[in-house]
């Protein structure tokens, strides 16, 4: 059975379709690693690539998409509603298959120090974290971009990797190992962006909701809606069922309706599992009864 490590890579444009495209071009270049999926959000500014291979081969991917992003994208002319620090924003290695969460620590960690000596300034995060507070990626990227010359230059905020040097046309990066998140946005029938923050605080831990589910409202002026946009840090303990019903409940409290739900980037297989036994009712489905399930075996 082959090893697979994956890379959730988050780079700050999701407007530019051909940059989008050069940096696809770019991992789908290397050598062993499959371009599983990537999808950029005009209105978040953001893209994510999902990539796939052994941990190695992924490493390269990752540098390879790294390269071509810092080259075309100039933070100091960015503005988008998702948080974000740098040009190459996240860069997170999640073990998959037969590769060890300390084996993904390295990865990053080699990915980081490659990244450091491009100038870049990098923080280390969750399992890869070099202190307790660094674990929460929320707490590295406080302040965000606009903040991150005055952060460098306090002692406590010192890169892990690279100068502690502003770099305004890179900004930061933030990557270690992690769990698979699931990236899941809920789109409501209303442009009051209030309730969207409302339902974000009430869903998220920070604020006394579910205990793996960071959340923040956002206006999609395009398609004049707002939106509840999450990350389910661990879907075994909070299931992305239970999340939506939640926060279609509190949206009811408004009047409001959900007109429709994202799943950003690759989900694991398991992440849907619950999904299916809950709305089907079929209490006691399981993946393996899956048909490519067993092909990919």
């Amino acid at each position: 059975m082959a090893r697979v490590l994956m890379c959730k890579a988050n780079i700050s444009e999701g407007r530019r379709k051909e940059v989008l495209e050069e940096v696809a071009a770019a991992v789908r270049a290397v050598p062993d690693v499959t371009l599983a999926d990537w999808s950029g959000d005009p209105d978040h500014n953001r893209a994510v690539y999902t990539l796939l291979g052994p941990p190695e081969a992924v490493l390269e991917g990752a540098k390879a998409l790294t390269s071509v992003a810092l080259e075309r994208i100039d933070m100091a002319t960015h503005a988008g509603e998702h948080p974000r620090m740098g040009a190459v924003d996240v860069v997170p290695f999640i073990p998959l298959r037969e590769v060890e969460t300390e084996e993904a620590v390295e990865i990053a960690r080699s990915f980081g120090a490659w990244l450091g000596e491009q100038g870049v300034p990098v923080y280390y995060y969750e399992d890869a974290a070099t202190r307790p507070e660094r674990e929460s990626l929320p707490k590295i990227r406080k302040g965000q971009y606009e903040a991150l010359a005055e952060k460098l230059e306090q002692p406590e905020w010192e890169p892990d990797e690279g100068p502690a040097e502003f770099n305004p046309k890179s900004g930061a990066t933030v990557t270690g190992a992690r769990f698979p998140l699931v990236a899941f946005n809920v789109n409501l029938v209303t442009d009051a962006l209030d309730v969207a923050q409302t339902i974000a605080r009430a869903v998220r831990h920070i604020n006394g909701g579910y205990r793996y589910v960071r959340g923040m409202g956002f206006a999609l002026e395009d398609k004049g809606m707002v939106q509840v946009s999450m990350n389910l840090t661990n879907y075994t303990k909070t299931p992305i069922h239970r999340v939506l019903e939640t926060v279609r409940s509190e949206a009811a409290r408004y009047g409001v309706a959900v007109a429709g739900t994202e799943l950003i980037g690759s989900v694991p297989l398991g992440a849907l599992e619950d999904v299916v036994r809950f709305y089907l009712q079929t209490h006691e489905f399981s993946t393996d009864q899956v048909v490519e399930t067993a092909l990919l075996d």
